[in-house]
């Protein structure tokens, strides 16, 4: 896999920013804000197969990838994700220098992720990214695998997993794993996959911890026997529905914005009716509307 630095254009950034994290950070609260992203098929498949590493996104789209973690304090995804594509979950975008790298998340009860031999790792230990931080049931992970997240910066987060189904059949709470990344400081998350994590939080009223959602769709079809994105639909359940949607060509592809959230702030909701300020290449005017929000401290987080 290339190793080369991505460029993102200032006028594709507009498009988006309304629907990424504040570049202020929240002084209160106790949940991160949280994006769920990633890419899908028109039969809306996300992979030919569970375990199956599947390319969607084209060119364009995979940059605007590395654009959304940039603006992320951490990057989530369940261990099957981890074990079938071996992810660095790091930014490669131009300019961004390793403060601002997002921090790894994987969902990984039991403890079966070789971490020690990940690129994930490898990339941390090269100063490319940061160590991740494993979210496990397990009290007693291999000692190995400890010493070598450990040394590397990461952490191992021993959680009660429970109100929600993962592959392995454990139960857990999204906000009980939300709120833990944000005692670790963490106050904006991107939700990336696999099939099981994104169908789960989908399910409500976990959807209703999602504060935005950033579609790639590809235009191309992998056919019966993939893995899906389809929440479980309990009875009486209301249509799970887009709201203050936008529609983005990148590429071939397609991006699809939107939130679920009937509380989105007022001031958050301004934004997706004005004009965006360009971003590239300098820091005038990319802070102007979140500068106003109540609530919220100053921290610097640079325009890539």
């Amino acid at each position: 896999m290339s190793n080369s630095t991505l460029v993102f254009s200032s006028s594709d950034r507009a498009a988006l920013e309304p629907y990424l994290p504040p570049r202020t950070r929240r002084n209160n609260g106790s949940l991160p804000f949280a994006t769920l992203t990633f890419a899908t098929s028109l039969d809306a498949a996300i992979a030919l197969s569970p375990g199956t590493q599947t390319i969607l996104s084209g060119p364009e789209s995979k940059a605007m990838t590395h654009f959304l973690r940039s603006r992320h304090e951490a990057i989530l995804v369940g261990v099957g994700t981890a074990m079938a594509d071996d992810p660095g979950l790091s930014c490669r975008l131009e300019g961004v220098a390793l403060e601002w790298q997002p921090r790894p998340i994987i969902i990984d009860p039991v403890v079966r992720w070789d971490v020690a031999t990940s690129r994930c790792l490898s990339l941390a230990r090269q100063g490319k990214g940061k160590a991740p931080y494993i979210m496990c049931v397990q009290s007693n992970p291999p000692l190995s695998q400890r010493k070598a997240l450990e040394a590397a910066g990461g952490k191992y987060i021993y959680m009660d997993f429970e109100n929600a189904i993962t592959e392995e059949g454990f139960r857990f709470s999204w906000t009980s794993m939300l709120v833990a990344l944000w005692n670790e400081g963490l106050h904006s998350v991107m939700v990336e996959g696999g099939g099981s994590i994104i169908n789960s939080l989908l399910v409500p009223p976990d959807a209703e911890l999602i504060s935005s959602v950033i579609l790639t769709i590809a235009p191309t079809w992998l056919g019966r026997g993939g893995v899906i994105v389809s929440p479980e639909r309990k009875e009486k359940q209301k249509q799970l529905r887009l709201q203050r949607t936008k529609w983005h060509q990148l590429g071939e592809d397609v991006i699809l914005c939107g939130t679920l959230r009937a509380n989105f702030s007022d001031a958050r909701q301004a934004k997706l009716t004005m004009p965006m300020p360009a971003i590239e290449g300098t820091d005038s005017g990319s802070n102007s509307t979140d500068s106003n929000l109540d609530g919220y401290a100053v921290i610097g987080r640079p325009t890539p």
